[in-house]
């Protein structure tokens, strides 16, 4: 009972997907499970390499192989559900399934960001302190900063699932979208939403903010260090270092601030969902690629470990 009258309570939620477009729904179905499982193989044979290859056991790339997990249980939370629905008639996800699936989508989406920070962190000490970057970044302390990036995104995704927990949803069920995200729950919710918009606001603003001032006061410090550096290969060697984090940061907030200020409150357009796709699908596939092209050190690893099987 709400507010004095009977309400009943929906157990499921309906997700429209792309329903709306049955002409190329085939063709959706081949390019998302192709980008699925591509993303899938690059960001785990990443993990493998650099497991593998004792020569890669260095700060940047632990980080990189953690980056590489986030990003599989991050596009593992949304898309074989998406695939699983286009062969149903009605395509629905339960209430505890819609709850579970954001609160891992949440918390591999926080977690992200803040190793993309600590990545940051890790350029600065190995461009501004070269002579001590080996005992600043410890294992021990890669370790911390790690399991610290995953319990921030993990607390913060807790909250955000008890304050999801106090809402009743009464009617309609229709999400028009692919996944379960928090702005579609809120509208369908039955009761006041204004705490938990509260409470996003100050977690957006806590982990945006400090986030990317970390990678921002990081990288001030690295430019003043590169332009130090007289020689011309050494500016650019050093650059290269961080090329690809630059890239994969820029990528990442570029096109969450899109999806999320330019979405229309519902999420009910083509264009939302499109959109979305980018940021939860294509992104963490294209992680893996970005530090793979203009890295010499994964190259050298591939071709290490194909002269290994060679040998076998």
């Amino acid at each position: 009972m709400i507010g004095g009258e009977n309400i009943t309570e929906i157990t499921h939620f309906i997700l429209l997907g792309f329903s709306d477009l049955p002409r190329i729904l085939p063709l959706l179905f081949v390019v998302f499970l192709v980008i699925y499982a591509t993303g899938l193989t690059w960001n785990l044979s990443l993990i493998v390499l650099i497991r593998m290859d004792s020569l890669l056991h260095t700060p940047m790339y632990f980080f990189l192989s953690n980056l590489s997990f986030v990003d599989m249980c991050y596009v593992t939370a949304t898309v074989p559900k998406m695939l699983f629905n286009f062969f149903q008639e009605k395509q629905t996800i339960t209430f505890l399934g819609c709850i579970v699936q954001y609160f891992i989508f949440s918390t591999m989406g926080l977690s992200e960001s803040c190793l993309l920070a600590v990545m940051a962190y890790d350029r600065y000490a190995a461009i501004c302190n070269p002579l001590l970057y080996s005992s600043i970044m410890s294992p021990s302390l890669c370790v911390r900063m790690a399991l610290g990036a995953y319990m921030a995104g993990l607390s913060a995704s807790l909250s955000q699932l008890c304050g999801l927990l106090q809402l009743h949803f009464c009617g309609p069920n229709v999400i028009s979208h692919f996944f379960c995200d928090m702005p579609q729950l809120l509208i369908l919710s039955c009761t006041d939403t204004f705490f938990i918009q509260v409470m996003l606001a100050i977690l957006s603003m806590i982990f945006g903010i400090t986030n990317v001032l970390v990678i921002l006061i990081s990288y001030v410090y690295i430019v003043i260090s590169i332009m130090k550096i007289t020689s011309a290969k050494g500016r650019s060697k050093s650059f290269n270092t961080c090329a690809s984090h630059l890239t994969a940061v820029s990528l990442f907030y570029t096109s969450g601030l899109f999806v999320y200020l330019s979405s229309s409150s519902s999420g009910s357009s083509s264009f939302d969902r499109f959109a979305s796709v980018l940021y939860t699908v294509v992104i963490p596939m294209m992680n893996p690629l970005i530090y793979s092209l203009r890295n010499r050190e994964i190259k050298d690893a591939l071709k290490r470990l194909q002269k290994r099987r060679g040998h076998c």
